[in-house]
C-alpha cells in the first residue's frame, strides 16, 4: 500500500513528526514500513535520489515559442519563472506552446540525464545548440526522476504558480506500507490516517459525506434484488445524471499516480480515488446501456441482481479476456445477463464510456472468502479483490459511495438523484466486549489505569462506557478484526507502544532442553553439505501436476497428465501454478535450476524439505522428510591454472554423496546397484542402498527432462534421498580407530572381471579376504581395450596393509596379498594381470 504524505495530511496533522519517526511508529504498531520513497525533496544523507533544489527548479510559464533558425526539430522557448528577466531554451520537445506551465531548471541545477540508460545526474550548464545560447532546460518526468517518460516536457495545471519551486509544488515522500492479511482496515489513506491519529494522538480530519440530491429518486430509476445475502451483505446503488466524461483534475491524477494506478477518466478515476482513500471498492455502470438492456426484455426499469453463477456462463470482463464461470463465483447480474464478477472485476458492456450521460454507481459489500478464491481462481488480482478479500465492512459501502457520487457530481458536471438506493437485508450488529484492567494488565506485564486504557481505545475509535468493574467497548465497524477482549488488549499495546512493555524474567526454572535426534541429524547434514562447498535453497511445498509430470519424458510434450489425483489438494490456492502439494523435492530443485541458470553456468545446491503423499482411507497425507541435491556447470573456476575444467556428472554427485556417508559412518554400509528412474539419464544413475535399505537415487538428469525445463544443454546431476531413511540409519554411536602406531605397505592390485560384475562387489570380496589389514581401499583406474578381452573390464585398486601390532615383513604381505587374489578368483573369475596369463 503506498501513502503520499500529501495526501495522508488532508486528513491527519503531520506537524512536527519527522519522516522516520513515523515510518518506525506506523512500523512498530504492526504497519510495517518497508521503505520510503522521496520524491524531489530531501531524504536521509545516504539516499541517492535527485533533490529538486528549491533556487534552480521552478514552475514557469511558456511566453513564446519560435522554430530554430538552423534546426528543423528544435525550437526556442522563453520561459518566465519569477525572475525578472525571462530566459530561453533550446528544446525538442513537440508538446511546447504558449501560455503552458512547466518545470524549468536554471543552469547550475542538478538534473537527471534523459538519455542515459540509468539514472545519472548532470549538472546543466550554458550551451550553444546550433549557434544559439541555452540557458537552462523544461524538464520532462524522466529528468526529474518521476518515470521513464521521455516523449515530451511534464506540462503542469494552469493553476500552478510561477515561480513555485518545484520542490514546494510536486515534491512528495510515499511510504510503502506491507499490510498482512488481517489489516484489510489500513489498505486505503483513511485507514492509515486512523493509525497515525491514534497513535500520535491526533484529531482525524474524513471527507464530508453527506449528499443532498436534487433529481428525481435514485430508487425510481433501478430496482435491487440480492439473491445471495451471506455473500452479499449489502448492496448500494446512487445515480448521477448528466455527467460529462472527462480528464479528471491534474490533483486527482497526480494522486493516482503516486499510489500506482493510471487515469483514465473522470468517473473511473474517482472509483479508484475513492477506493484508495476509503478502502472501498466501487463500480461505474452506465445507466443508459442497463436501461436498454431492462427495455429489450421488456422491463420498464434495470433490475441489480445479485446471484451464484450458473454452470457453462462466462463473462467478457474489462481487461478484455472472456471467462468462464465457476458455479462458487457470486456475479452482479441484470435481467438480461452478467455485467460483473461481485467484488474483482466489472464486466465490458456497460463500462463508462465517452458517450456515458447518466452513472449508476454500485458500492457493495461480499464475503471476504468468497472473493479471494474468486479472484485465486480467476487469476484476477485487482485492486478491488485485494481489499475485499481481506474483509471490508457493509458500513464503509455507504460511505463510499456518498463520497464517490459527490467527487462524480462535482468533477463531470452532473445532478445527484435524490437518495440512495440500499439493500441491507441483514444488518451487522454491532460488537460490544468488555474489558477489565485486570485482563490489560496481566496479558502486558504494565500497572495502566482504566483511564488510559479507555484513553487508547477512544484514540482507535471506540466506544468506551466506564464501569465499576469493566469497560464496555463498542468496536467500530472498521474493525472487523476485533472479535474478542485480547483483541482488544493488542490495541491497547500498540497504541501504548510495545517498546514501552516492560521487560519481565521468567520467576520459575527453566524447564530442561530436550534434544531432538532427527532435528538435530538433519541440521548436522545440512552442515556437512554447506561444508561440502553446496548451497543450500528454501522452496515452496506447493506446485502443480502439470510441473511434475515434467519430470516423466515418456509423457509426450502438449498431452501431460494434469490429472490431481494422488495429490493432496489446496482449497483454496492463491495461484494455478500452487494448487497441490508437492510429491518429490525434485520439481523444487528444477524450478530452482531454471532460474539460476540464467544468470550463471555453475550450480550446487541442495535443499531438505517435505513430500506429501496421500494415504487412502486416511484425512492427513504421509508427509516424508526428503534431501535433492543438484550439480551443474564446471567444477572448478576458470583461470589461467585451469584453461579448461570438467563438468559435473554421476560421478560428482556420487562423490559428494558417498563423503556425506563417509561424515555419517555409513560409507561401509552404502551400496550403490543399477537402476532405472524415468527422470534420470539410462546408464548413469543408481539405487543408493544403506545396510540393505533403499535411500534413494542418483544419477544424471535425462535429456528430455533437461529440455522440458528449458534447461542449457549441459549434463545435470542430481540425488533424490529419502532422509527420514539415512537417519535412522546413522548409527547413535561408532568405534573410533586410533592413529596406526606402524608404516603401512600400499600396493596396487589390477584384475579383470566380467563387465556385469559392479566394482562394489570387486571391493566386498578384498575387503572380507583382507580383513582389518586392508584399512584403505580406492579404485583409481577404470580400463578397456587392447589387451582386455571383449566383455571384460580392468579395474585396478590401491590398497594400504596396516598391522595395529607390529610392521608387517614382505612375506606377511604376500601371503596377504595371495588370500585376496586367490580369493577373487574363485568367487568372481577374475584374472589379476601381471600374474593370470
Amino acid at each position: 500500500m503506498r501513502v503520499p504524505l500529501s495526501w495522508l495530511k488532508d486528513y491527519v496533522s503531520l506537524d512536527g513528526i519527522p519522516v522516520q519517526e513515523l515510518a518506525e511508529r506506523l512500523t512498530t504498531a504492526g504497519l510495517e514500513v518497508a521503505s520510503v520513497e522521496y520524491i524531489g525533496v530531501p531524504g536521509p544523507a545516504q539516499s541517492e535520489h535527485l533533490v529538486w533544489d528549491a533556487e534552480t527548479i521552478r514552475v514557469a510559464e511558456i511566453l513564446a515559442v519560435a522554430p530554430h533558425p538552423d534546426a528543423d526539430r528544435l525550437r526556442l522557448v522563453t520561459v518566465s519563472y519569477g525572475a525578472t528577466e525571462p530566459k530561453t531554451v533550446v528544446t525538442g520537445a513537440p508538446n511546447v506552446r504558449v501560455g503552458q506551465r512547466v518545470a524549468y531548471a536554471m543552469t547550475g541545477a542538478t538534473v537527471i540525464n534523459g538519455y542515459s540508460e540509468g539514472r545519472e545526474h548532470i549538472r546543466l550548464e550554458p550551451k550553444k545548440l546550433r549557434g544559439i545560447l541555452s540557458e537552462g532546460m523544461v524538464l520532462s518526468e524522466r529528468e526529474l526522476g518521476l518515470s521513464d517518460t521521455h516523449e515530451g516536457i511534464l506540462e503542469l495545471p494552469a493553476e500552478a504558480e510561477v515561480g513555485t519551486p518545484l520542490q514546494n509544488y510536486l515534491g512528495d515522500i510515499v511510504l510503502e506500507v506491507d499490510l498482512t492479511p488481517n489489516l484489510g482496515r489500513a489498505a486505503s489513506v483513511i485507514g492509515i490516517a486512523r493509525e497515525v491519529a491514534a497513535l500520535f494522538n491526533r484529531p482525524l480530519r474524513p471527507p464530508p459525506l453527506a449528499l443532498s440530491g436534487s433529481g428525481a429518486a435514485a430508487s425510481e430509476a433501478v430496482r435491487l434484488d440480492i439473491q445471495v445475502p451471506d455473500l452479499n451483505p449489502r448492496f448500494t446503488a446512487s445515480l448521477i445524471r448528466g455527467v460529462t466524461i472527462g480528464p479528471s483534475p491534474w490533483w486527482m491524477q497526480r494522486r493516482l499516480r503516486l499510489v500506482g494506478m493510471r487515469p483514465i477518466n473522470n468517473v473511473v478515476d474517482v472509483t479508484n480515488y475513492v477506493m484508495m482513500e476509503w478502502g472501498q471498492p466501487l463500480h461505474a455502470f452506465d445507466y443508459d446501456k442497463l436501461l436498454e438492456r431492462a427495455r429489450r426484455s421488456g422491463a420498464d426499469l434495470p433490475t441489480i441482481i445479485t446471484r451464484l453463477a450458473q454452470p457453462g456462463e462466462t463473462l467478457m470482463t474489462l481487461d478484455k479476456a472472456e471467462r468462464e464461470l465457476s458455479p462458487e463465483d457470486v456475479l452482479v447480474t441484470d435481467t438480461v445477463g452478467i455485467l460483473a464478477i461481485a467484488g474483482v472485476m466489472g464486466g465490458a458492456e456497460t463500462e463508462v464510456s465517452d458517450e456515458t450521460r447518466t452513472i449508476l454507481l454500485e458500492a457493495a459489500a461480499w464475503n471476504f472468502i468468497s472473493v479471494r478464491r474468486t479472484s485465486t481462481r480467476h487469476l484476477l488480482f485487482s485492486e478491488a479483490a485485494y481489499r475485499f478479500s481481506r474483509g471490508v465492512h457493509p458500513a464503509e459501502a455507504m460511505r463510499g459511495n456518498q463520497r464517490a457520487t459527490r467527487l462524480i457530481a462535482e468533477l463531470g458536471g452532473g445532478e445527484i438523484a435524490a437518495g440512495v438506493v440500499d439493500s441491507y437485508p441483514r444488518p451487522a450488529a454491532p460488537i460490544v466486549l468488555e474489558l477489565t484492567t485486570e485482563t490489560v494488565n496481566r496479558l502486558l506485564g504494565t500497572a495502566l489505569s482504566q483511564g488510559e486504557i479507555a484513553s487508547y481505545l477512544e484514540r482507535l475509535a471506540f466506544g468506551v462506557q466506564p464501569g465499576e468493574q469493566a469497560l464496555r467497548v463498542t468496536v467500530p465497524d472498521h474493525r472487523e478484526d476485533i472479535t474478542i477482549p485480547a483483541d482488544l488488549v493488542e490495541e491497547v499495546a500498540r497504541v501504548h507502544g510495545l517498546d514501552n512493555l516492560p521487560m519481565t524474567l521468567m520467576a520459575d526454572a527453566l524447564p530442561p532442553l530436550r534434544h531432538d535426534r532427527a532435528m538435530d541429524l538433519e541440521e548436522h547434514i545440512r552442515d556437512l553439505l554447506v561444508g561440502l562447498g553446496l548451497t543450500e535453497t528454501i522452496s515452496y511445498t506447493m506446485s502443480a501436476p502439470e510441473r511434475e509430470a515434467l519430470l516423466r519424458p515418456q509423457v509426450d510434450e502438449g498431452a501431460q497428465d494434469i490429472s490431481e489425483e494422488g495429490y493432496v489438494r489446496i482449497a483454496n490456492p492463491y495461484s494455478q501454478e500452487r494448487r497441490v502439494m508437492r510429491r518429490t523435492l525434485l520439481v523444487s530443485a528444477m524450478e530452482t535450476l531454471q532460474v539460476n541458470l540464467r544468470h550463471r553456468s555453475r550450480v550446487a545446491i541442495f535443499e531438505t524439505g517435505l513430500a506429501y503423499l496421500p494415504q487412502p482411507g486416511q484425512p492427513l497425507p504421509h508427509e516424508e522428510r526428503r534431501l535433492v541435491i543438484a550439480v551443474t556447470g564446471p567444477t572448478q573456476r576458470h583461470s589461467w591454472l585451469t584453461p579448461e575444467s570438467a563438468s559435473s556428472d554421476f560421478y560428482e554427485v556420487k562423490g559428494l554423496v558417498e563423503e556425506l556417508l563417509r561424515h555419517l559412518h555409513l560409507h561401509e554400509q552404502a551400496s550403490y546397484e543399477v537402476t532405472d528412474h524415468p527422470t534420470f539419464q539410462p546408464g548413469r544413475v543408481a539405487e543408493l542402498r544403506v545396510a540393505g535399505q533403499s535411500i534413494g537415487t542418483l544419477g544424471e538428469l535425462h535429456p528430455r527432462v533437461r529440455r522440458a525445463h528449458g534447461l542449457p544443454e549441459q549434463r545435470i546431476a542430481l540425488a533424490d534421498l529419502s532422509l527420514d531413511r539415512l537417519i535412522a540409519a546413522i548409527p547413535a554411536a561408532f568405534d573410533l580407530v586410533p592413529i596406526p602406531r606402524y608404516p603401512a605397505v600400499v600396493q596396487d592390485l589390477a584384475v579383470v572381471v566380467d563387465e556385469a560384475t559392479p566394482a562394489a562387489r570387486v571391493e566386498q570380496v578384498i575387503r572380507e579376504a583382507g580383513g582389518e589389514h586392508v584399512t584403505q581401499l580406492e579404485l583409481f583406474d577404470l580400463y578397456r581395450g587392447h589387451s582386455i578381452p571383449e566383455g571384460k573390464k580392468s579395474l585396478a585398486y590401491s590398497l594400504r596393509y596396516v598391522h595395529p601390532e607390529k610392521t608387517f615383513t614382505d612375506g606377511e604381505v604376500a601371503t596377504l596379498h595371495s588370500t585376496i587374489t586367490q580369493r577373487l578368483r574363485q568367487q568372481l573369475g577374475a584374472q589379476i594381470r601381471g600374474e593370470d596369463s
